[in-house]
């Protein structure tokens, strides 16, 4: 008999609708205002912090919500705006420094659909509000840092090597190695060459071997560079408590940044743009200070301003170890109540450190500060110029051997100590950046936005609703239930993917999926008419509309989905946010035009003897 749907499909239909309503119900409950706590290294959340936050809170005569700790992080949720603000400057300022206290937006969905996994959409920066920055990362001091650690192994691995040279200098496009005979050039060329061999070696008058790297050695050197800056980006974004930040490569040399809902920019930024690190020197005391001054500084040695004295030092230009090497860092106060930060460092820097203080126990040793400014200038090729900003902060005796574990004090606050400690913990940036652009979206306009486009699908909608119902009657009717349908399956599976945000291009992707939702049900509709025009029976008709049109139907949507999935491959930010929605929609408005409406279709009239269609 025709237009008879097997019972297995029907039960899917309800399985796969009833899914994506399940995931899609977690919008309707809303988000709560919230300010979120989490502590750093030295500190702890637990009952006892939640009892001196409701204490705070109280005091100040802001209700709350609920205050729930979880995952070793306390959420405070309140009644609104105002409130958070207030609650978060009261709570910042109770905890004190060692904790971290961000405004959020925390999901109100019930318990019972958390545990099955049930979370609301992801909302991008244009409709929350938050803060865009691109950055920009310095290649030329990420290769001269690259120059700088090749002329470090290779003095290393020609004394280990026993071969002797007279010295190893960098250049601008690499490094120069000068020698005392061609013997021992010959030697130290074939040695290095086969240790290195992702680098080229040129031979030059007067005893000399210039080092480069291959155009290969150099692609991967500034794609390693904004890699790393990109993760320790992520870690210091983690610092300031951000939900669902976005940090990705942008072209061959930037890095996009969203946070989505922080309302604390300044912060933001500061932290961001901070390059920041630490070196530890030697004092070198072998040669005057003074002569340094007056112009004569030895070779090997430099001279560094010391802002606690006034008077510059004299330090040695080997790195005893860099903070490249520090994977721990908290700030805290010594016994003479001055900021310091406790410092723990890998096996190998550890190691180094160990080394250098058994034989260097009576004398002293300096920090070095270095942090990278840009100049506002560009060079020839359009990129920022920075300029290298070193300056010691601490001189002090080494009264023992020590290794892992040690204090940097001579700090001016406990905020510099904090805001320090913050940067080591999250890793040095491995070249300088700078934000060349930045965008702030109030959550005003966040919530602007949202209800501009809630109207624009609204209207959008209920126009197509009212036109398919007039135009096909009941089958109409029909086909308005299965894009109300598909409107629930789009907002199910957006809320399912993992990592899937909606943005303001992302709406006007659902807009135009509202659209083109009933494409498939107009071409079987029409279809349908033209076999009852053709003297077919109804039955005859609706088998014979749906199975020609299936075909064409099919082309048409692949093509758009293929056009999507490019858009989704190759672009960024706002496009990626349109395609996902388009994909998923194609997809959904498939699954609804063609299996909803036909098992809906046999439903109503399979199996019946009809002599004429609504439609």
């Amino acid at each position: 008999m025709l237009n008879q749907t097997p019972l297995w499909k029907y039960f899917l239909v309800i399985l796969v609708v009833g899914m994506c309503a399940l995931y899609a119900s977690p919008n309707l409950y809303g988000e709560d205002h919230a300010v979120q706590i989490s502590a750093s290294k030295n500190a702890v959340v637990d009952e006892s912090t939640i009892a001196k936050i409701q204490t705070e809170l109280a005091s100040a005569n802001i209700s709350t919500k609920a205050v729930e700790l979880e995952n070793e992080q306390i959420l405070v949720r309140l009644n609104d705006s105002d409130s958070q603000l207030v609650a978060r400057e009261k709570i910042e300022k109770s905890l004190g420094e060692d904790y971290i206290v961000a405004m959020n937006l925390a999901p109100d969905t019930p318990e019972w659909l958390e545990a099955l996994g049930g979370v609301p959409m992801k909302l991008g920066l244009d409709l929350r509000g938050g803060v865009h920055f691109l950055m920009e990362v310095d290649m030329k001091s990420a290769l001269a840092k690259s120059f700088e650690d090749m002329e470090g192994d290779f003095k290393s691995a020609l004394r280990e090597e026993k071969i002797r040279y007279r010295t190893v200098k960098q250049i601008d496009q690499g490094v120069e190695i000068y020698f005392r005979d061609q013997d021992t050039l010959d030697k130290a060329e074939f040695f290095l060459k086969n240790r290195n061999r992702d680098l080229v070696f040129t031979e030059k008058s007067g005893l000399v071997i210039s080092v480069a790297m291959s155009e290969q050695k150099l692609k991967e050197t500034r794609d390693y560079a904004v890699k790393q800056n990109i993760t320790i980006i992520r870690n210091r974004v983690n610092q300031l408590g951000v939900a669902e930040p976005t940090v990705q490569k942008q072209g061959p040399d930037r890095i996009v940044v969203q946070l989505p809902g922080i309302q604390d920019t300044a912060k933001a930024k500061e932290i961001l743009n901070a390059t920041a690190t630490l070196e530890y020197r030697e004092v070198d005391i072998e040669h005057d200070v003074q002569d340094a001054i007056n112009g004569r500084v030895p070779v090997g040695s430099e001279l560094l301003p010391y802002d606690k004295t006034g008077r510059p030092q004299l330090l040695k230009k080997s790195v005893i170890v860099k903070g490249s090497a520090i994977i721990d860092a908290n700030s805290g106060l010594d016994q003479n109540g001055m900021p310091k930060v406790s410092i723990s460092l890998d096996s190998k820097g550890g190691s180094k450190m160990k080394n250098f203080t058994k034989r260097a126990v009576g004398k002293p040793m300096a920090v070095v500060f270095i942090e990278y400014k840009t100049t506002g200038e560009r060079d020839a090729n359009d990129k920022l110029i920075f300029e290298e900003n070193r300056r010691v902060i601490s001189v002090a005796t080494i009264q023992g051997v020590f290794g892992n574990q040690f204090e940097t004090t001579g700090l001016d606050s406990p905020k510099e100590a904090h805001d320090l400690a913050l940067l080591l913990r999250a890793g040095a940036l491995i070249a300088p950046v700078q934000i060349i652009e930045e965008r702030t979206v109030g959550p005003s306009l966040g919530q602007e936005n949202i209800d501009l486009g809630m109207q624009a699908i609204i209207w959008g909608f209920v126009a197509v609703l009212i036109f398919m119902l007039v135009y096909y009657k009941k089958f109409g009717f029909i086909a308005n239930i299965a894009l109300s349908l598909n409107l629930v399956m789009i907002v199910g599976i957006m809320s399912m993917i993992p990592g899937a945000t909606l943005s303001l291009p992302g709406m006007a992707g659902i807009v135009l999926t509202v659209g083109m939702a009933v494409d498939a049900n107009v071409l079987i509709f029409e279809r349908i008419r033209e076999e009852i025009a053709d003297g077919r029976s109804p039955q005859q008709a609706i088998h014979h509309g749906y199975d020609s049109a299936f075909s064409t139907i099919l082309d048409a949507n692949i093509t758009t989905f293929l056009v999507g999935l490019i858009l989704f491959s190759i672009g960024t930010g706002p496009i990626k946010g349109f395609s996902i929605t388009l994909m998923i929609g194609i997809a959904t408005s498939m699954f609804t035009a063609i299996i909803v409406t036909r098992a809906i279709v046999n439903a109503w009239w399979g199996g019946k003897r009809l002599t004429k269609l609504s439609i």
